[in-house]
């Protein structure tokens, strides 16, 4: 009969720390990861809606713990999210966090750490967009999705990787966009911060590879979030007619290929993009 380690706190939302039933051995097991498998610190940037919700619930399924930053204007779909996961009995907790804040960021992640010990899997989700032909292309259009989608996984990997180099052990996964590859008109902007995501990752992979840890992107392509419902039927259409599957994706598409980075399946893979776009790019 296996030992209760945590125990769930409903008034406090969080589980507590059984230390009786946490022996030396069970201590020894949980830093070789034995344990990190049942219980896994997962942090997920952008994770109140769309895709970065379907990951949270994705890894919800494993009963990881969750924790999730976004930066919307009121915390309605974060709330809804929370409301979810823990109807699912998950321990989870939200947080508004402005991600292009070096030292926010930081903060943020010193805290989870105090708290938690170790973060086991940081998902880089968050993403905004600023379309403009570029002959109207404002500078502050220009710096605000390169501050938001590149600097903020910048700040938030470099915040986390000192935890996972002590632990020798971390997952990384960085979400970049099939625009990152092809480019789009109107997305000069964006499609720069997602290549630069594909960059930074093969980078970073190569400099922790040797610590245990893996760094991956994936690159969705044109799948149904809030975002892509704003477009256009005829937007919409050009789209579709690119596509060979002949459909739009779905975040939980997206969301199973991150956990499977993030799994022990893909322990030997690192820095690759792995793409979810119905064959839109090849």
């Amino acid at each position: 009969m296996s030992t209760t380690i945590f125990k769930i706190d409903w008034k406090k939302g969080w589980l507590n720390f059984n230390k009786k039933a946490f022996n030396a051995t069970d201590a020894m097991s949980l830093k070789r990861g034995k344990l990190a498998e049942s219980k896994r610190t997962v942090v997920i940037t952008g994770g109140s809606r769309g895709i970065g919700r379907a990951v949270c619930l994705r890894f919800a399924r494993e009963d990881a713990r969750i924790i999730f930053v976004h930066y919307d204007p009121d915390d309605l779909k974060a709330n809804e999210t929370l409301g979810i996961l823990h109807k699912m009995d998950v321990e989870a907790k939200a947080k508004k966090l402005d991600i292009s804040s070096f030292g926010a960021v930081e903060e943020f992640f010193q805290e989870v750490v105090r708290e938690f010990q170790r973060v086991d899997v940081l998902v880089n989700n968050v993403g905004i967009t600023g379309d403009a032909f570029l002959m109207r292309m404002s500078e502050d259009q220009w710096d605000e999705v390169l501050t938001v989608n590149l600097k903020g996984v910048f700040n938030c990997t470099k915040a986390v990787i000192r935890s996972m180099i002590k632990e020798r052990s971390g997952r990384i996964i960085n979400i970049s966009s099939v625009v990152g590859q092809i480019g789009n008109i109107g997305q000069s902007n964006y499609a720069a911060s997602k290549a630069g995501i594909i960059g930074f990752t093969k980078s970073v992979a190569r400099e922790l590879a040797t610590r245990g840890i893996t760094v991956n992107a994936v690159a969705p392509g044109f799948i149904n979030t809030e975002m892509t419902e704003k477009l256009p039927d005829k937007a919409r259409e050009s789209f579709l007619a690119q596509i060979p599957m002949g459909r739009i994706g779905e975040p939980d598409e997206v969301a199973e290929t991150v956990y499977w980075l993030a799994s022990v399946s893909a322990n030997y893979i690192t820095g690759q993009v792995i793409h979810v776009n119905g064959g839109l790019y090849m």
